[in-house]
């Protein structure tokens, strides 16, 4: 029989129990650790990621009344209410099991116990802490996507939006193209949101923000003891999607040799863990995204030809806001209505937006909400007026002359400059990660 994937805490003071306990249940679970006194509870949750917890109800002598099991089952559901809680005691009163379920507890069970009933119980405890789990993420999911308006009045716009919605049904891999700030992952989460998995984990991973040396670890998981910092078994993001999709954002910016990884794991649908031997198959639906030429980084030798082919099966532009106009009003309406709400102030009115008309926004959507967001937070009388000249890196002197890598050089650049090496303030008007900044920064040897 193939042991479940799960991590089991046994919480008890007698050791017997604990040994009994663990040697029966190490027979269908991956991991199962024990420990001796509820004060343990919280540190052993904050160093593993635990499915479900066996918790005794009595640890001082002469005490039989369950207040202890209550006390630290209400701490667990403080910390994650998803986590499911057994119940155990070798004093059954019925009124103290039903006390035990109303607050909470998934299950409870007698001492001594039959070892079938405790692996039953157990098994289905998993079973709930998965769809919880899953349920938690959806809930994230919904929330997330409540949050961004896409309608559109924008031909170009709305020729995306015709094509998302037929490959969104489907399982084929998206390669999503534009400047950054244009929405490419609020379209990633529409994918997954109108597919069939979109009851499943969606785990966004920026590839620009992790280091080569973080790379196989934050993807693909490690072993405990595979290196000095990996004291228990974890999962990586990819094996955390399994059933769901993966949106691989900045896919441009890998090295040859992460590329060649990528590649592997889209043609296998396998992965290793570091320092383990088994592969795990996955389930996974892909999306990725980058800002970068491909094409002209694959004839310079920069791209791996072949990913190129495995990642755009479909291959969607995104434009940018100055080439879809049509959309400003709706799209400022939507942010105003959203700030003012957050920051309580209401009917404001706009004092200037005759003037975004005639804006380039070098920042796309992204700049056009951090300017709105401003606006409102710092709005008097009632009056939203954007300082548009204060808040963009201006945009690089003849453009046509420039290909895509030199313009974006150029506006770094220029973003450095005008911030005065302020690393935070140059990533934000360029609608960057600090992380992404200081990895292009590093590319073009800033």
């Amino acid at each position: 029989m193939r042991k479940k994937e799960a991590t089991i805490l046994i919480v008890d003071d007698d050791e017997d129990i604990l040994f009994s306990a663990r040697v029966w249940l190490k027979k269908f679970f991956e991991e199962v650790i024990t420990i001796n006194s509820p004060k343990k509870i919280i540190p052993t949750l904050n160093e593993n990621n635990v499915d479900v917890i066996l918790l005794d109800m009595n640890f001082r002598r002469g005490f039989e009344d369950g207040k202890e099991g209550l006390y630290w089952l209400k701490e667990i559901h403080e910390i994650n209410k998803n986590i499911p809680v057994i119940l155990m005691t070798a004093y059954g009163e019925v009124e103290l099991a039903v006390e035990a379920l109303k607050k909470g507890a998934t299950d409870f069970i007698l001492k001594p116990w039959n070892n079938e009933k405790l692996y039953a119980s157990v098994n289905l405890a998993v079973d709930i802490s998965r769809k919880n789990k899953k349920l938690q993420q959806w809930e994230n999911l919904q929330t997330s996507l409540s949050e961004y308006n896409l309608e559109t009045k924008s031909p170009k716009m709305q020729d995306v939006m015709k094509t998302l919605k037929k490959v969104s049904p489907t399982d084929a891999n998206i390669l999503l193209l534009g400047e950054n700030g244009t929405g490419k992952f609020v379209l990633a989460e529409y994918i997954h949101k109108n597919s069939k998995r979109k009851n499943e984990p969606f785990v966004h991973i920026d590839l620009g923000s992790l280091s080569e040396n973080l790379f196989e670890a934050e993807l693909f998981g490690y072993a405990k003891g595979a290196f000095t910092d990996a004291k228990i078994d974890k999962a990586g993001k990819i094996e955390n999607a399994n059933g769901g999709t993966v949106f691989l954002d900045e896919i441009g910016n890998l090295s040859p040799q992460l590329q060649q990884k990528i590649l592997t794991l889209i043609q296998t649908k396998k992965l290793t863990r570091i320092g383990e031997n088994k592969e795990r198959f996955l389930d996974i639906r892909f999306i990725f995204a980058t800002n970068a030429d491909l094409k002209k980084l694959f004839n310079e030798g920069k791209f791996r030809e072949d990913l190129y082919y495995r990642i755009n099966t479909v291959e969607i532009e995104i434009p940018p806001l100055r080439e879809r106009k049509e959309d400003l009003q709706n799209l400022s309406e939507f942010f105003i209505q959203k700030y003012q709400k957050k920051y309580a102030k209401d009917n404001l009115e706009f004092e200037n937006f005759e003037e975004l008309n005639n804006y380039h926004f070098p920042g796309n959507i992204r700049e056009l909400e951090h300017s709105i967001e401003r606006a409102i937070i710092l709005s008097e009388d009632g009056k939203i007026n954007l300082s548009l000249q204060n808040t963009p890196v201006s945009a690089p002197e003849n453009l046509t002359s420039l290909n895509l890598e030199e313009m974006e050089e150029k506006m770094i650049v220029n973003a450095l400059k005008k911030y005065k090496g302020n690393i935070s303030l140059a990533s934000e008007a360029l609608g960057l990660t600090r992380a992404s900044l200081y990895r292009r920064m590093e590319k073009f040897g800033l």
